[in-house]
């Protein structure tokens, strides 16, 4: 199995994630590509020293990576490179992991038999994000909800479906999936990396599994919320195609959904608060299961229609980004502005 790890300055979760990886339980051999994306860091030195440190050093390959060329995303781009290397063992699967997730040892080697059993050409784990913080506890656990609104895993698993998924963090692909839509070149400039290789790999008749794990966590804290916001913006309105009028759809079905049952209780008549009540109760019972997997007191359900706000907030600041020519940004990046001959308003 060929690991591929791209990392560009991630010197204070490296070492976790780099020794989870050496430290899997998988039947079969493990190689892990770490590329190094232009870090001005100390991240490939802490990854080789991790590494001796295990007794595991042949079993990392640092790989410089060459600069951006235009069209790619940064993320895809070192992808590509950690592939062209991983194909020189023949692999029968490609992980891709992000640099700040931490793998217990039978994360791999669970998610090989799932994919293996489907048979599955594309299995992903959503893997559990760090929630430390009173932002992370307010919005974190909202985020993957919403995900899976987005992305419903039974939807995603039926072939008789086009709706088409995954979950970044770590993904597990079959080369022969890559090589049947022309690899990852064919998604060169998509920032939502992970979702437009499953539906690149669904659409050219391939397997999608994607589930929820406690078996891989992130380890990147968001501390404040300007840095939960950050996160969401990065891509917030590529979701929504750039399209203007889908960002107002949203904020108005946002605003149906999650604003309006509170908004019933403080009117006149009792139909309409019962209405609001109902609304409400149905919202919050739709999201207890997230909550509990975070490990939260179940109150914090109480305050989805306030993380709403707080998400219509994200996406108009996401539009406001890309309009501004700033979209995607990540490390130093805007790796999501407007294309030659488009409009950006």
């Amino acid at each position: 199995m060929a690991v591929i790890v791209p990392a560009r300055n991630e010197a204070g979760v490296i070492g976790e994630s780099i020794l989870s990886l050496l430290n899997q339980t998988c039947s079969e051999s493990l190689h892990i590509f770490l590329v190094d994306d232009g870090s001005t860091d100390s991240t490939a030195q802490i990854a080789q020293q991790t590494a001796a440190l295990a007794g595991k050093a042949a079993a990392l390959t640092v790989i410089a990576g060459h600069p951006l060329p235009p069209g790619w995303s940064g993320k895809l781009w070192a992808m590509h490179q950690g592939v062209e290397r991983g194909r020189e063992l023949n692999p029968r699967f490609f992980l891709f992991t992000d640099a700040d997730i931490a793998h217990q040892p039978e994360s791999i080697s669970t998610l090989a038999s799932i994919a293996e059993a489907g048979p599955y050409d594309l299995a992903s784990y959503m893997v559990k994000l760090h929630c430390s913080t009173v932002a992370e506890k307010l919005l974190v656990p909202a985020f993957v909800f919403f995900f899976f609104k987005l992305y419903p895993p039974l939807w995603i698993a039926d072939r008789r479906r086009r709706t088409a998924g995954a979950a970044g963090g770590c993904m597990l692909v079959r080369p022969e999936a890559l090589d049947r839509f022309g690899g990852l070149a064919a998604i060169r400039d998509e920032i939502i990396d992970d979702c437009a290789l499953a539906r690149e790999v669904k659409h050219s008749g391939g397997g999608l599994w994607l589930g929820l794990t406690n078996s891989a966590r992130s380890i990147r804290p968001y501390r404040t919320f300007g840095e939960v916001g950050s996160m969401i913006s990065r891509t917030a309105f590529n979701q929504l195609n750039h399209s203007a009028l889908m960002l107002l759809l949203s904020l108005v079905g946002l605003t149906l959904t999650y604003l309006l049952p509170p908004l019933l209780l403080l009117a006149h008549g009792t139909l309409t608060k019962e209405l609001g009540a109902m609304g409400w109760a149905a919202m919050m019972l739709s999201y207890l299961p997230m909550v509990r997997f975070y490990g939260l007191n179940p109150l914090w359900v109480l305050a989805l229609p306030l993380v709403a706000v707080f998400y219509m907030g994200a996406t108009l600041h996401s539009a406001v980004k890309f309009w501004t020519g700033q979209g995607g940004q990540w490390k130093g990046r805007a790796q999501d502005p407007p294309k030659s001959g488009q409009d950006p308003a």
